[in-house]
């Protein structure tokens, strides 16, 4: 039987070697962002530390954009994953339940998802990853990875997607900042979370208004 420690050692070591060729914003440095941000959130909730670690840890192990949009592959190889090295069944499954309901699209989904305070902190870990100057770094990676425009003054943000077109759209990735970064700050669930999302939150709104100006030719 393996102590917490070797499965927490044995599921970095799998991550890693998994995310090997991942695009960069989504690679094992952002999974090791994350679970340092999930384990600094956690020291301020009563959480099971050893569900949050895992939980971070796999969070991302198949990010369904890279995968025709299927959000089932993630959640089967974590199981599998943990299964192998003989996590607890119950573990397991609070962990797949995590993967499952993390991503920002499930927010556009109707009715009742899982809820957790583990969850909470995983998923603020992971948001706090996606904004600030973390985030805008990770947001043109995709875009270029994508081929997207940069901006198009013509292509106006959409803010009332569904969780369809959320997963389909090209749109341009200063059109993003809009249509997910800018808008989880108000989601956030812990207070340090919120507290830490707040400060990033001004940074990207002082990056979009230089930005803007450069785009017009004013600085």
């Amino acid at each position: 039987m393996h102590t917490s420690k070797e499965i927490i050692n044995k599921t970095k070591a799998f991550v890693k070697e998994t995310l090997t060729n991942a695009e960069g914003g989504h690679d094992w440095f952002h999974t090791l962002r994350v679970y340092n941000n999930a384990i600094h959130i956690s020291k301020n909730e009563n959480v099971d530390s050893f569900v949050v670690q895992l939980g971070a840890l796999l969070h991302d192990i198949a990010d369904s954009k890279f995968y025709d949009g299927d959000d089932t592959i993630g959640p089967k190889i974590a199981r599998e994953f943990l299964f192998k090295i003989n996590v607890d069944s119950t573990v397991i499954e609070h962990v797949v339940n995590i993967i499952e309901n993390i991503s920002f699209n499930k927010s556009l989904e109707k009715g009742q998802k899982f809820k957790s305070l583990e969850l909470d902190v995983i998923q603020d870990a992971d948001r706090l990853d996606a904004i600030g100057a973390i985030g805008i770094a990770r947001c043109f990676n995709y875009g270029g990875f994508k081929n997207r425009k940069l901006f198009d003054p013509s292509i106006k943000p959409s803010l009332k997607m569904t969780k369809a077109e959320y997963k389909t759209s090209t749109s341009p990735t200063i059109n993003h900042f809009y249509e997910k970064l800018l808008l989880l700050k108000d989601k956030m669930n812990t207070k340090t979370g919120k507290r830490i999302a707040k400060e990033r939150h001004n940074y990207m709104v002082g990056f979009l208004d230089q930005f803007y100006s450069e785009w017009d030719g004013k600085v």
